[in-house]
């Protein structure tokens, strides 16, 4: 899938990865907090990588112009 495909699957609460990268990335995930502290946050994305948690992630040109993202389930996730 082209990120542009994907990326409404990852609005509505879809885990996603590239298929090219097989490293250790898991997933990505849209992760929308309202607040903290009292202040009002954007939403961003997180990265799974294994054995390190989670990272914050800005996907590249590269990201958005693949067309090999798909969805993952997070439980069948090699951890």
């Amino acid at each position: 899938m082209t990120f542009e495909q994907i990326l409404p699957k990852l609005r509505e609460g879809a885990f996603i990865i590239r298929d090219g990268w097989g490293g250790a990335e898991e997933y990505v995930k849209l992760f929308d907090p309202k607040e903290f502290e009292g202040q009002a946050i954007t939403p961003y994305f997180l990265i799974s990588v294994a054995g390190e948690g989670f990272s914050m992630f800005q996907p590249t040109v590269c990201d958005i112009l693949a067309e090999d993202w798909s969805i993952v389930d997070p439980e069948t996730v090699a951890k």
